[in-house]
């Protein structure tokens, strides 16, 4: 009996070490740093234009009778305080936030796409957004109005397949701070070089449920951020799996 345990006794270390010993040469460094990728500011010098398009119903009157088009977007000074704080003083920050109002002529599974441009791109075309490093998760400032909508994130992948990721529900009242993580089934990298196949974020998407009132509403949103690792191993020859340099090796 004794010799028995210790015969399952020493498996089990053997089993503890195997796996240790597997996790240690698999484990990867990670250097974890928060991305801008729009702060939704509305400066001068903006590197995008927001615009969006709307689900057959959108009014085209607002409550008055008057003729609208809808949705409306414009930059408010306006901000989330326990994220930025309270101005003070004559040269105290003042930031702005993106708002959106908005109605439909009916309840239902409405939606709104809020989506970026270049700002200095004349037609105005969607613009998807490179998202550095493998992210981890995506996560905006929403000021909602207590209204059962919720939001999602639309992202592609190196291989041009979309991914849509719900960001989070809106039924809150004033400032919050939306997150989604990532499943690990996204890839963001390759087996052969260059490994690293980067993810691009393509738009918001504003759902409506058809047990909520959508006669006139808005919609506050305040910097777009990603966590990611950015770290990126170096190797012995590293330099010719960058497209760029290898671009500019062969092009000379």
């Amino acid at each position: 009996m004794k010799q028995y345990s210790f015969k399952i006794l020493c498996l089990i270390i053997w089993a503890c070490i195997t796996v240790f010993s597997a996790y240690s040469q698999t484990a990867r460094i990670v250097s974890w740093d928060t991305k801008i990728l729009e702060s939704f500011n509305g400066d001068d010098d903006a590197k995008y234009t927001w615009k969006t398009q709307a689900s057959r119903f959108i009014a085209s009157k607002d409550i008055a009778g008057n003729d609208v088009q809808l949705p409306n977007l414009r930059y408010v000074e306006a901000w989330p305080l326990q994220e930025f704080g309270t101005p003070r003083g004559a040269n105290a920050q003042v930031y702005r936030s993106l708002g959106m109002n908005a109605a439909f002529d009916r309840r239902g599974y409405n939606w709104i796409d809020l989506y970026p441009t270049m700002a200095d791109d004349s037609e105005g075309k969607s613009f998807e957004i490179p998202m550095p490093g493998r992210v981890k998760s995506i996560d905006c400032w929403v000021w909602g109005a207590n209204l059962k909508y919720y939001i999602e994130v639309f992202i592609r992948d190196y291989r041009g397949v979309v991914h849509t990721l719900k960001l989070g529900d809106i039924s809150f009242p004033g400032w919050h701070n939306l997150r989604v993580e990532l499943a690990n089934n996204i890839p963001q990298e390759r087996r052969l070089l260059p490994s690293y196949a980067g993810l691009k974020f393509i738009k918001f998407r504003i759902w409506t449920l058809p047990v909520e009132r959508v006669d006139n509403f808005y919609i506050y949103f305040k910097q777009l951020r990603i966590l990611t690792d950015v770290f990126e191993a170096l190797f012995d020859g590293s330099d010719l799996a960058d497209p760029d340099h290898v671009q500019d090796l062969w092009s000379n």
